[in-house]
């Protein structure tokens, strides 16, 4: 009897026991079922590769979280507008952020040997190798001891930059006390008379992704203008202007809208300085896109205690603030995230002004500023023989820069050139810095040709600029396909909307057209076609 019992128990216990396994299996299988379902995208539209601007094989792809972007502001206050914004608007993945970055410095790093790339063959063309003056020491922004080590050292808890005499004298083997500055450091020491940052920069990938992916240790609002900016610094002392998005790509600006009253947009930033780039001028800071935590890296960390008043959370659940300004710094222009994530672009910021003085100049071709009134220039014609007469336009290159900048601002399509700005050091004889280009690109269906009223009057332009220009024209180097290879590498990309791209064909051949109705008119071609290239071409 007690033998039976004994096997008894040891056939429940054996069965009992092979049920917890397959228990035990089965909640596994469930789990590993049940995971990945929670992990996809709530309520976003699946978008193939093509459709999204992304190629086939992006680490963004594969990315577990999507980030929708923030509908901040929509002009015409249509909420029909809105839902189609945020259709249309591509989603960014925060996770591949830094992937995005390494892509862009990679392909630029090695521009020159990436075939089919028409950005590396015009940047091999010689019309983008024309030397430059030979840079004396009078001619660069600072003199720097080719000797100064600089290091970050922690010293009584707290950060700061030391120089040789407080650090190890000894480098490392092959290494310059120039490979210890930061990148932004090394962006300043490079200024010289002639150009911001040079054609074929080594620097430039590594600036853009410290401006792309350097934590940030501290963000206040800049102030001064008329709409909200920030100051963000990084670990190494370096700084960015951050301009906080506030329109969608595909929105805009409505035809009754004064151009004093638009809105500044953080996608024109990052596109002025490519466009820039591939102009040749190089007169505008480094700028990239970047997604920012409001939370993290605004909110906790400021000690701006008038921008911290201004944080909320929105009946959404999104983080919100609006700041101090002029203009659009109410709660019902709140900057949101989504929940906390908005889109921006890090400028880096040029030298303090106590260390390189700048001057600011007022344009001559200011406008009114005004609704009904108008400019001098606006009324006469014969306006560029009086500012010809007027230094510092009465000689030197200043009134072709000038033409240069206007170029520029109407391949944007902005009206906002009010003052430009010069480094004091070179007095007359340098480079113009075409700074605050947060109004270009606000309209694509309509052109302003009152923004070319310096070259439609003064009927010069630099022959350097004219033939890049003619270049830039042609199937093979198209301005707009060479604009959406440079965006493309942004980690906020797409950064302009396909009709922007297009309209820039449109405009360059505007500007191409007046300069050959100049020149129909002209006595003589040179003075239309002002030589700065010699025989270099």
């Amino acid at each position: 009897m007690r033998r039976q019992l004994q096997t008894l128990f040891h056939r429940k216990f054996k069965v009992s026991l092979l049920f917890f396994l397959l228990l035990a299996l089965l909640v596994h299988l469930v789990m590993d079922l049940a995971l990945p379902a929670t992990r996809r995208p709530c309520g976003c539209d699946a978008k193939t590769p093509k459709d999204s601007g992304i190629p086939t094989g992006s680490p963004v792809l594969a990315s577990p979280k999507k980030l929708s972007l923030r509908i901040l502001q929509d002009f015409s206050g249509s909420n029909g507008s809105l839902e189609k914004s945020s259709q249309l608007q591509g989603t960014i993945s925060q996770a591949r952020a830094g992937e995005l970055v390494d892509q862009r410095r990679n392909r630029e790093g090695n521009a020159g040997q990436t075939e089919g790339s028409k950005l590396a063959a015009l940047f091999e063309h010689p019309l983008y190798n024309i030397p430059l003056p030979e840079v004396t020491e009078k001619d660069k922004l600072f003199v720097v001891n080719p000797t100064e080590k600089f290091s970050l050292r922690s010293s009584s808890g707290s950060d700061e930059w030391v120089s040789s005499s407080k650090a190890e004298t000894l480098l490392p083997t092959g290494k310059t006390a120039y490979d210890t500055y930061p990148s932004w450091l090394k962006f300043h020491v490079g200024i010289n008379r002639y150009e911001l940052y040079p054609r074929r920069d080594p620097l430039m990938p590594t600036l853009l992704q410290d401006l792309a992916t350097k934590k940030i240790v501290s963000s206040v609002q800049k102030s001064g203008g008329t709409q909200l900016k920030l100051i963000m610094t990084f670990p190494n002392y370096g700084q960015a202007l951050f301009k906080p998005m506030k329109q969608t790509r595909d929105q805009e600006t409505p035809v009754d809208f004064f151009y004093f009253s638009d809105f500044e947009r953080h996608n024109a930033e990052i596109a002025a300085f490519h466009l820039d780039r591939i102009l040749d001028f190089r007169r505008i800071p480094p700028v990239s896109g970047r997604l920012v935590n409001i939370t993290k890296e605004i909110r906790d960390i400021t000690t701006d205690k008038k921008l911290a008043k201004t944080f909320f959370v929105s009946p959404g659940g999104n983080v919100c603030f609006y700041g101090e300004c002029s203009y659009y710094c109410s709660t019902e222009h709140a900057l949101c995230g989504k929940p906390d994530q908005l889109e921006g672009s890090m400028a880096a910021l040029l030298p303090d002004k106590t260390l390189a003085k700048r001057r600011s100049w007022r344009s001559p071709w200011r406008r009114s500023y005004h609704k009904s009134k108008k400019a001098e220039w606006e009324l006469n014609p014969n306006y560029c023989t009086q500012v010809r007469e007027t230094p510092p336009y009465d000689r030197g290159h200043r009134l072709l820069d000038f033409i240069d900048m206007t170029i520029l601002d109407f391949l944007m399509g902005n009206m906002d050139r009010h003052h430009y700005e010069t480094f004091e050091k070179f007095g007359n004889d340098t480079f113009l810095l075409h700074l605050d280009n947060g109004r270009g690109f606000g309209t694509h269906s309509r052109d302003e040709p009152s923004i070319l009223a310096p070259l439609q009057q003064c009927c010069s332009i630099k022959k350097s600029t004219y033939l890049r220009l003619q270049l830039l024209a042609t199937q093979t180097y198209r301005l707009s396909d060479l604009m959406r290879e440079a965006l493309a590498a942004d980690p906020l990309a797409p950064i302009l909307a396909e009709p922007h791209l297009q309209a820039l064909d449109r405009r360059l051949g505007k500007v191409l057209e007046m300069v050959r109705h100049c020149l129909a008119r002209a006595a003589h071609l040179d003075e239309v076609l002002v030589d700065d290239v010699g025989s270099w071409v």
